[in-house]
């Protein structure tokens, strides 16, 4: 599991850049960044086989991680395990705000983890059919809110455009026809840039640590509430569900099948690589217009579940081979770390892109932007084996634990001095 959590920060990096470093591009690619050459290559990578399943493992780990948390503590402390589960989760909150709000982070997950996973804990001792029955629920309420907002848009368009219909022919246009009007003018301003907004939000992101604060507190704010309660918590309550369900069936510990986790990534990519192409293919041959992401948000999960599973098995296949001994460990010590890393990513990329560091949001091409992705990769594969070599926990892990159990927890290992003993016996 702390391979797979490992890959997982990583992944989410490849996904996060782009928000660090460009103005509305995350899915598409035409606001800023490029969208021809390798550009538009770098999207379309990104698009069929990483969009929404890092994120998704993430969340699918969080979901056993729920269930490793609750065993353990049942088990070792005094303490209940609702008193400590609940406390880890009230910290976890605390620090998502503050990521978001102080660390300038507006896609960051803690604070969505923290309060979905107080709805999940009341689900940790169900069977994982029922587990699994239950997150496809969840899953086909999301459909229904998508289906729903593609016909609402569509609606708003083609009432739009026969309004402007009229209004160019001359025509006089009543009190509705003109805010129909007005809605599709200010969906295509919500969803789309012009080069005058990404030179003022250059500007803005250019500028000292509290003007960025104060310039990006209404999309924290929009990001941790419209947008977490729309689609942030039914995405991430239906994949932790799904996490204790593959926890208990044995997936995530790599306790099936060769056979098993072949068939299971061949159906997973079979599936997600199909739907995934054909949205892709509808964006681009669409040209990124604005109905078009209406259209492909109705079978988004169609193609990201599968493919999760699908990185899910390949990564079992990977950890039951024992390939490349010395990559697992490090990924694994990438995992352990996970929370350090995590905050590590954001505050490394804000003092690249922000003004308070080298302000060089919006100046890099998006596929620039991954140069900075595999450097960032290659740093915390290095140090976080490092740092376990010496340390108990990643420095933010600690102070998160230490809060949960409320007293100061271990942080080096612990000498063997014997063993230096025998060494200096050697030496003499």
């Amino acid at each position: 599991m702390d391979i797979i959590r490992g890959i997982s920060v990583f992944g989410i990096l490849l996904m996060n850049i782009v928000g660090f470093g460009l103005h509305k591009a995350y899915e598409d690619p035409t606001n800023s960044g490029g969208a021809t050459g390798w550009d538009l290559n770098v999207w379309w990578i990104n698009s069929m086989f990483f969009e929404g399943t890092m994120r998704g493992m993430f969340s699918i780990l969080f979901g056993a991680g729920i269930l490793l948390f609750t065993g353990r503590s049942e088990n070792n402390s005094g303490s209940s395990v609702t008193d400590l589960y609940f406390r880890r989760l009230l910290w976890m909150l605390l620090f998502g705000v503050i990521h978001c709000y102080l660390l300038l982070w507006d896609g960051e997950i803690l604070y969505a983890y923290a309060v979905v996973g107080m709805f999940a804990f009341s689900f940790r001792h169900l069977k994982p059919k029922h587990l699994i029955v239950g997150a496809t629920l969840i899953f086909l309420v999301a459909l229904a809110l998508s289906i729903k907002e593609y016909f609402k848009a569509n609606h708003m368009f083609e009432s739009a455009a026969i309004a402007e219909q009229k209004k160019s022919q001359g025509e006089h246009l009543n009190k509705e026809e003109e805010n129909a009007i007005s809605q599709w003018n200010n969906k295509v301003s919500e969803l789309k840039t012009t080069p005058e907004q990404v030179k003022d939000e250059m500007d803005a992101r250019s500028k000292g640590y509290l003007s960025i604060v104060m310039h990006k507190a209404p999309l924290n704010e929009f990001m941790q509430t419209t947008f977490f309660y729309r689609l942030n918590f039914w995405d991430i309550l239906a994949m932790m569900l799904l996490g204790m369900a593959f926890f208990k069936l044995g997936i995530l510990k790599a306790a099936r099948s060769t056979r098993f986790y072949l068939l299971m990534a061949v159906i997973g990519y079979s599936f997600g690589i199909a739907v995934n192409y054909f949205e892709s293919s509808q964006l681009m041959s669409n040209n990124f217009s604005i109905l078009s992401f209406y259209r492909t948000w109705m079978t988004y999960n169609l193609g990201r579940i599968p493919m999760t599973m699908g990185h899910i098995a390949l990564i079992m296949l990977f950890i039951k081979s024992e390939w490349l001994p010395l990559l697992q460990k490090a990924l694994a010590a990438v995992g352990q770390m996970a929370f350090t890393n995590y905050i590590t990513q954001s505050i490394i990329c804000n003092i690249i892109f922000l003004g308070y560091g080298f302000s060089m949001f919006g100046k890099l091409q998006r596929h620039e932007l991954y140069y900075i992705v595999v450097s960032i990769w290659i740093f915390q594969l290095i140090v976080s084996p490092i740092w376990l070599t010496y340390f108990r926990f990643g420095p933010l892990e600690w102070v998160w634990r230490s809060l949960t159990y409320w007293q100061r927890q271990p942080f080096r290992k612990a000498v063997d001095n014997s063993a230096n003993a025998s060494k200096l016996a050697e030496v003499y």
